[in-house]
């Protein structure tokens, strides 16, 4: 039988689909924008030579997605005029989803789905597979070709911006939960140690203390859905290229 997924159920069960895969993985959504963590997983998959293809719907890619599926040749790419479905499935499991493949949307937007196991319910997923066949029949498959992305510490004269690094090379943010500087990404405003804590019972919207962009106190009014404060986010959005609201 299908199982209901919430928000965080379906970014969970879709990262431990990818994870799991040992032949096939097709991936369907209009728009795509990799997290980081999606984009480890399908590397590992692709030097396991495993069959990757992803179905989107606009050749519309920011240059760092074309940039990184330039450099994997495995994973093949294919154009669907029109479409709008949200599906991602292996050889054992599916999901169907409102969720695109779009990092953003896995953070800031309420989304819901089905999880469908071929082994509990083989009819529902042959029938999701054999879609994704005709999708993947109807989809033109495309060559994508690199293009030069500007550093993220430079604007495009070239100029140096004014910007803070942590000893990784890469913006400082900090965690929600303890205020500790991290790595600026809204899809993990917080720590390990924090997450291990916070993900127990998985609520988006539980009051946090600070800040993920300024570090600040927050009194309660950042979550993990929503980690930047209000009067933040234009300046976070202007900073980092962020592309809704908070």
């Amino acid at each position: 039988m299908a199982k209901f997924l919430t928000t965080t159920a379906v970014s969970y069960h879709l990262e431990e689909l990818i994870k799991s895969t040992k032949e096939k993985l097709i991936l369907i959504s209009p728009y795509l924008q990799f997290s980081d963590k999606i984009k480890e997983q399908l590397e590992s998959l692709n030097i396991q030579k495993r069959d990757i293809r992803i179905i989107f719907r606009e050749n519309k890619l920011q240059s760092e997605e074309l940039n990184w599926l330039e450099k994997h040749i495995g994973v093949r790419t294919s154009i669907c005029k029109n479409l709008h479905a949200k599906c991602y499935l292996n050889e054992n499991e599916a999901i169907i989803t409102s969720m695109n493949l779009y990092e953003f949307s896995q953070m800031n937007n309420n989304e819901m789905g089905i999880h469908i196991s071929k082994e509990k319910d083989p009819e529902l997923y042959n029938a999701a597979y054999e879609e994704a066949q005709r999708l993947l029949t109807i989809s033109e498959e495309i060559r994508v070709t690199v293009q030069k992305v500007i550093p993220e510490n430079q604007d495009k004269s070239g100029k140096r911006k004014t910007e803070s690094f942590n000893s990784n090379g890469k913006s400082t943010g900090y965690c929600i939960r303890i205020g500790k500087e991290i790595p600026f990404n809204i899809l993990k405003p917080m720590s390990d140690e924090a997450y291990k804590s916070w993900v127990k019972f998985g609520k988006e919207d539980f009051p946090e203390k600070y800040c993920h962009f300024s570090g600040e106190p927050s009194h309660g009014e950042t979550s993990y859905a929503k980690p930047i404060l209000s009067k933040n986010w234009k300046k976070a959005k202007e900073k980092f290229n962020l592309s809704s609201s908070n």
